[in-house]
């Protein structure tokens, strides 16, 4: 079926009042959530200036990890969220409605040079304190 084909038959399924089996909408909720969340990784990542290795040092994770979540292709369980949040500095905000998934990152402090440069180690910057060299 191409792709014109495709799309003029779903759109004849919403129109007749079509609704998709519970697992399939289950499914693409679980997706959106996962690029919501890779992108929100990667962005705050590249803000700070960071390689995903960096990022993986300071969350106690491997490159590849990070890949993977900035991927999309896996979604950590909370403690690991909790290392990631700490490893970026920032606080992690998910919002889950029946309709809508938003994921956004506040950061802790202004200064990303602070992070990029002055904090590696992890539990410094869990307990958010300042480096002193």
């Amino acid at each position: 079926m191409s792709h014109t084909s495709w799309k003029t038959h779903r759109e004849c399924q919403l129109t007749e009042g079509y609704t998709e089996p519970s697992e399939v909408t289950e499914a693409r909720r679980g997706i959106r959530l996962s690029m919501a969340l890779a992108q929100t990784v990667y962005d705050r990542r590249t803000e700070l200036g960071l390689t995903q290795a960096e990022l993986g040092e300071r969350a106690g994770l491997t490159q590849a990890e990070i890949s993977r979540i900035e991927g999309s292709d896996t979604v950590p369980a909370v403690p690991l969220l909790a290392k990631l949040a700490a490893a970026l500095d920032a606080t992690l905000n998910i919002a889950l409605d029946a309709d809508d998934i938003q994921v956004s990152f506040t950061s802790r402090h202004t200064d990303a040079a602070w992070v990029r440069h002055g904090c590696s180690d992890l539990s410094r910057l869990a307990q958010n304190r300042p480096y002193s060299p």
